[in-house]
């Protein structure tokens, strides 16, 4: 059975991932007027690059509690499904105390690395996979928020791209492996740019277009693309 040693080793390589971005984040909060302590409180009570990154741009632009809490919920929801899936692989000495402090870091590179584990996970090896990444992730944003007031323009110009690379990583393979995820992907970034430059939609802020696009988009999906059922979820019915 995998032990904390065991947690740590898987974990570093997603920490060293999280420090590129992490520090890109931090540059991006600043930039946006958020105080460095602030943005390093975010990455420390969130640990999630797109939820951030879509938070700051409210809070730069003075969205509400309403606006920020839907956009949150849209965005990170996945860790919810991610968290249940995951669940079925504890073993049975994982207790309440230990499922709070381990969901909280639950990410779409530490599910991966932990459902690909063939034996059932004991906390201490999920605690060594979490760890190193949530140190990470903080120290970057702390580096990226202290360092960027320092840093050349041109060096601060070229990180603010990084954070945005790493989405087109995340979201080019599947794109090119089914349609369904490219046609999701084109409708999102769509809706997105219509929002942007149509005067008449200027209203809509940073929080309800991400809403918006991601809602429908979705939608949009899961009529063109319906998911057939499985044989055997059929006969259990």
């Amino acid at each position: 059975m995998p032990n904390f040693k065991d947690g740590l080793k898987d974990g570093l390589p997603i920490a060293l991932g999280y420090l590129s971005v992490s520090f890109t984040f931090g540059i991006t909060a600043v930039k946006m007027g958020i105080p460095p302590l602030t943005a390093v409180l975010i990455s420390l009570t969130n640990v999630t690059s797109a939820g951030q990154v879509a938070g700051i741009g409210i809070i730069a632009e003075g969205g509400g509690y309403a606006e920020m809490a839907l956009a949150q919920l849209i965005i990170n929801l996945r860790y919810a499904l991610m968290s249940l899936s995951l669940s079925q692989k504890l073993d049975s000495k994982y207790n309440l105390a230990h499922r709070l402090v381990t969901a909280f870091c639950v990410t779409d590179e530490v599910f991966a690395v932990a459902s690909g584990k063939g034996s059932e996970l004991p906390a201490r090896y999920m605690y060594g996979l979490i760890l190193l990444p949530y140190l990470f992730w903080s120290g970057g944003t702390a580096l990226g928020a202290l360092l960027g007031s320092v840093l050349p323009e041109m060096i601060k110009s070229a990180l603010g791209i990084a954070i945005y690379g790493m989405f087109f990583a995340i979201i080019v393979p599947p794109a090119k492996k089914h349609c369904g995820v490219l046609v999701v992907i084109a409708a999102a970034a769509a809706l997105s740019c219509a929002i942007y430059y149509i005067p008449a939609l200027d209203f809509i802020s940073s929080g309800i277009s991400v809403i918006i696009c991601a809602v429908i988009a979705a939608a949009l999906g899961a009529w063109l693309f319906p998911q057939k059922e499985e044989e055997g979820d059929i006969a259990d019915e």
